[in-house]
């Protein structure tokens, strides 16, 4: 069985959200997600309009998400890699490079971003709206 990881928050679940977890999936024969905890997402300096619980619910629900898993640090990448026996890693383009010390672990790929989209874009016009 082919395993596959991706991290995210995933707050303000939207098509691009969805997309990367279908292509994701589409590498393997078991997606695992690694949910940024609201602790992570602190430490970050991110605030998720979602809780870790709600958001954890609403990606179990997803077809295409096999397993979800607590993000609580930069650091557990490896030992994710290493303890779930995972084959591809994978993150959205914008993460390019970053990534790269896991390809002593597994094989890396950076998938597009799903253009006209995000959580940073949707927050912004949702101000937008509250101002106009």
């Amino acid at each position: 069985m082919k395993k596959v990881l991706t991290y995210g928050t995933f707050d303000l679940l939207h098509r691009g959200h969805v997309r990367l977890l279908k292509r994701a999936a589409a590498l393997g024969d078991y997606l695992i997600v690694g949910l940024s905890t609201d602790e992570f997402n602190a430490i970050k300096g991110k605030k998720a309009y979602t809780s870790y619980a709600d958001r954890k619910y609403i990606l179990e629900a997803i077809r295409y998400v096999d397993e979800v898993i607590p993000e609580r640090d930069w650091e557990q990448k490896v030992k994710d890699v290493q303890a779930n026996q995972v084959d591809i890693f994978v993150m959205g383009d914008d993460w390019q490079g970053k990534f790269d010390f896991l390809k002593d672990y597994c094989q890396v790929v950076y998938l597009p971003r799903t253009q006209g989209i995000s959580t940073t874009k949707i927050k912004e016009d949702l101000e937008k709206k509250g101002r106009g």
